[in-house]
């Protein structure tokens, strides 16, 4: 078995426009299923939003049975200035996650400057997930080999 097979990683998403978000998560699986992960090695969670995240990541850092966790949301600007404050606040939790547990933690966390839910936007962003998805995958395979070959 090789040291990827043996590799656990969760994958936490709010479903708050979840026809784009959906889409991280699978631009993830399909990359992670390339590098040779298998599907049982990944397992799936869903939150309301993503202020909700971090707290979910933390939770399932401290079972010790994930090598990494991937986050993904879509924070979007609803007219008033709050989008700042939650994008904010969920990239350092997830920071403190990853700092505080040792298990490393990754973002699609996603705040446009100006998202509007029109068809151009929604065409975009639905592309741009999978990429992001897929781009999560890579930096979190890689990460992980490179972590397990520093010394103990």
């Amino acid at each position: 078995m090789s040291s990827v097979e043996k590799r656990r990683v969760a994958f936490v998403q709010a479903t708050w426009h979840r026809n784009i978000v959906d889409q991280a998560r699978n631009g993830f699986t399909d990359e992670m299923l390339s590098l040779g992960y298998s599907r049982d090695s990944l397992d799936f969670f869903e939150v309301p939003g993503a202020f909700e995240i971090p707290l979910h990541a933390r939770r399932l850092a401290a079972t010790g049975r994930y090598d990494g966790i991937v986050a993904a949301g879509l924070v979007v600007d609803g007219g008033i200035y709050r989008h700042e404050f939650v994008a904010g606040a969920v990239i350092d939790g997830l920071m403190r996650v990853q700092l505080d547990t040792d298990i490393p933690v990754f973002s699609v966390v996603l705040t446009p400057h100006h998202f509007h839910e029109h068809d151009e936007h929604i065409r975009y962003f639905t592309e741009h997930f999978v990429k992001k998805g897929a781009e999560a995958a890579r930096a979190c395979d890689a990460t992980l080999t490179a972590l397990h070959e520093l010394p103990h």
